[in-house]
C-alpha cells in the first residue's frame, strides 16, 4: 500500500516540475522586448502613440495604426475603423487644435509564439477621467509595430458598480423621456 502512495507523490512532483518549467518558458517569451524594422519596441510605440495625441500630432498618432485597425472608445457607440477614427482625430487635432493626454502608469506586454503579434493591457491616468484601462493588439509589419486593435474602458472598482449602474439607468431613462437617442 505504501508503494502506490510513493509513486503517486513522485508522479505529482514530476507533473508540478513540468508545469513550472513551461510557465517560466512562457514568461520569458512574453516579457522579452521585441524590436521591429524601425528599431522600436512595443512599449516605445504605445508610449509615443499616447505622446503624439498629447502633442496634437495627427500624422504621427494615426501613423501607428494599421490600415485594418479598430479603435473602441469609452462610449458604447465608439467603434471606429481607421477611416472613421481618422476623421474623429483630424477634427480634434486639426480643426480644434486639441489632443488628449493619457499617462500610462502600468503596462503588461505579451508576444505570440512567432514574435509578430503582441498584445498589452495598461492603466492610464487622465486629469478628468481618472484611471482608465487600455488594451491593444499590435502586429509587426514591414514598417514596424502597428496597432490593429485598441480598446479604452473606465476602470470601475467592483464596489461602485451598483451605484454606477443606477446612474446609467437614470441617464438612459431621462434621455428616453426627452426623446434623445442613446449612443449607437
Amino acid at each position: 500500500m505504501k508503494m502506490p502512495v510513493k509513486i503517486v507523490l513522485l508522479l505529482s512532483l514530476l507533473a508540478l516540475a513540468a508545469c513550472q518549467s513551461a510557465t517560466k518558458e512562457n514568461m520569458s517569451q512574453e516579457t522579452s522586448p521585441s524590436t521591429s524594422s524601425d528599431g522600436l519596441t512595443v512599449d516605445q510605440v504605445v508610449d509615443d502613440w499616447h505622446q503624439a495625441a498629447s502633442d496634437v500630432d495627427a500624422d504621427r498618432y494615426l501613423g501607428y495604426l494599421a490600415e485594418e485597425s479598430v479603435f473602441l472608445g469609452t462610449d458604447p457607440g465608439e467603434r471606429w475603423d481607421k477611416t472613421q477614427f481618422s476623421a474623429y482625430v483630424e477634427h480634434y487635432f486639426k480643426d480644434l487644435n486639441r489632443g488628449w493626454t493619457y499617462r500610462p502608469s502600468q503596462r503588461m506586454v505579451s508576444f505570440g509564439p512567432d514574435g509578430k503579434t503582441a498584445w498589452f493591457d495598461e492603466l492610464l491616468d487622465h486629469d478628468r477621467y481618472g484611471v482608465l484601462r487600455g488594451t491593444g493588439v499590435l502586429q509587426r509589419k514591414a514598417t514596424g509595430w502597428r496597432i490593429v486593435h485598441y480598446s479604452m474602458t473606465f476602470a470601475v472598482p467592483n464596489g461602485l458598480v451598483d451605484g454606477l449602474r443606477q446612474l446609467l439607468d437614470q441617464a438612459e431613462e431621462t434621455a428616453s423621456e426627452e426623446g434623445v437617442e442613446p449612443a449607437e
